[in-house]
């Protein structure tokens, strides 16, 4: 036995812990899904928080109330400002070293958004939006090289649900905070929580980003190059199905917006609703999109084709939409049950189209395609509610301008399916040839 080399000593209990440090550990798109689902739902209640705040937060700054809707319109374009010119800046820092800078920049928008500055202030919203535009890029960039193939609609569609989840957490927080404590600590709460979730999310970023991102020294003048926006858009052109798929977004984008905007407006004046039956019902619909977002993830993956499915949920939407204003008046629970299938069906959408977004685009293009498609998406949600309150000031009439917006998006559902069977009728030739 004199040739017999003896373990180190501890050598056996090092290798035990290592193989249970290994049995421990966490998959890495269970991290990546973690990671992006906290930092989505801190972003959506961060941003939630200027509108729900308005009146004193405007009354703060030294502007009337009704710049509510510059300040949205600011957001909006710092948004797209991220969409269209960030991508260079993504593939510098890393995807959660992104959403970091993101998070920070909501942070200093809603310092700067809060104090007397006048119209200066609007500055503050501009960086809000600015910072939660990484999100679907950096997400989807994260997600998709780490989802599960047979889990991937999935994954991204509980990533997605973060939306509705800190919409519905800003809405139950923030109004008794103010109340019981006023305007200022209720700024330094979300301020707090957005600082915090920075650090929350650090320890996975060795894990997600590497070591370091792509080295990018022009990422900062990029984002002040309107040839960015242009480039952005050409990534659309890397697959057959992006344009199609885009434009499919965006038609859901209009609806989407129109009724998270006009819902409670519709419900006071059509039906005699309270005010706070109308945000009850605005809150269910909110609900019911998550709990849609999470469900048609899964139906997506166990059907397999998710941009057909898409085509189908987008006729299915406009169906639900048209019941919304012609049963819903029948009985006051048609209104709420609705209402509900509306969030589920025409709201749940988001999580299958990024995950289709990221599916088809080329692994390197990944997060230039979901940001150039989440652009039109953007544009979508901003000029709907505009024609919308065009075509009511027209008309007079809710209905028609509800009735509108869905028969769009039908329409494009229908030419998504039409397109489809085309598609597969030519392979099906090709292939017998």
């Amino acid at each position: 036995m004199s040739g017999t080399i003896l373990p180190r000593p501890g050598y056996v209990r090092d290798r035990a812990a290592e193989g249970r440090k290994q049995t421990l550990r966490v998959p890495l798109w269970v991290s990546a899904l973690v990671a992006t689902l906290i930092v989505q739902t801190v972003s959506s209640f961060s941003s939630l928080a200027i509108p729900l705040l308005g009146p004193p937060l405007m009354g703060r700054a030294g502007l009337p109330l009704e710049s509510i809707g510059l300040v949205s319109a600011m957001t909006s374009a710092g948004i797209c400002w991220c969409l269209a010119c960030g991508g260079p800046m993504l593939a510098h820092h890393g995807p959660v070293r992104t959403l970091q800078i993101g998070l920070a920049g909501m942070a200093l928008g809603l310092l700067v958004l809060s104090q007397p500055l006048g119209l200066l202030g609007l500055f503050g919203a501009l960086a809000i939006g600015f910072g939660a535009g990484p999100n679907t890029p950096a997400g989807s960039q994260i997600l998709i090289r780490t989802a599960p193939a047979r889990h991937r609609a999935l994954i991204f569609s509980i990533k997605q649900a973060g939306v509705p989840l800190g919409g519905a957490l800003a809405g139950l927080v923030l109004a008794p905070l103010v109340v019981a404590q006023g305007l200022t600590t209720a700024l330094w709460a979300v301020i707090a929580v957005t600082l915090c979730t920075i650090l929350a999310v650090q320890p996975f970023r060795r894990r997600l980003d590497g070591e370091e991102g792509a080295s990018r020294p022009g990422w900062a003048r990029s984002l002040l190059s309107p040839t960015m926006v242009l480039r952005s858009v050409s990534t659309l052109r890397a697959h057959a199905s992006l344009p199609l798929l885009t434009a499919l977004g965006a038609s859901f984008s209009v609806v989407q917006a129109c009724l998270m905007a006009f819902t409670a407006t519709y419900a006071v004046t059509r039906h005699g609703a309270s005010l706070a039956e109308a945000g009850r019902i605005v809150a269910l619909m909110q609900g019911c999109s998550m709990l849609g977002r999470i469900l048609m993830g899964w139906v997506a993956d166990r059907t397999g084709h998710a941009l057909r499915h898409l085509a189908w949920q987008a006729v299915a939407s406009a169906l639900a939409v048209a019941l919304l204003v012609l049963a819903s008046g029948h009985a006051p629970w048609a209104l709420y049950g609705c209402a509900a299938l509306v969030g589920f069906v025409a709201i749940g959408w988001n999580g299958v189209h990024m995950a289709e977004l990221a599916r088809i685009a080329p692994l390197h293009l990944v997060s230039d395609v979901t940001s150039a498609a989440s652009l039109f998406g953007f544009v979508g949600s901003i000029c709907g509610p505009l024609v919308f309150t065009l075509l009511v000031s027209w008309s007079g009439s809710y209905t028609l301008a509800f009735l509108l917006v869905a028969a769009q998006l039908a329409g494009f559902g229908l030419v998504s399916l039409i397109s489809l069977r085309s598609s597969r009728q030519k392979q099906t030739a090709d292939e017998a040839l």
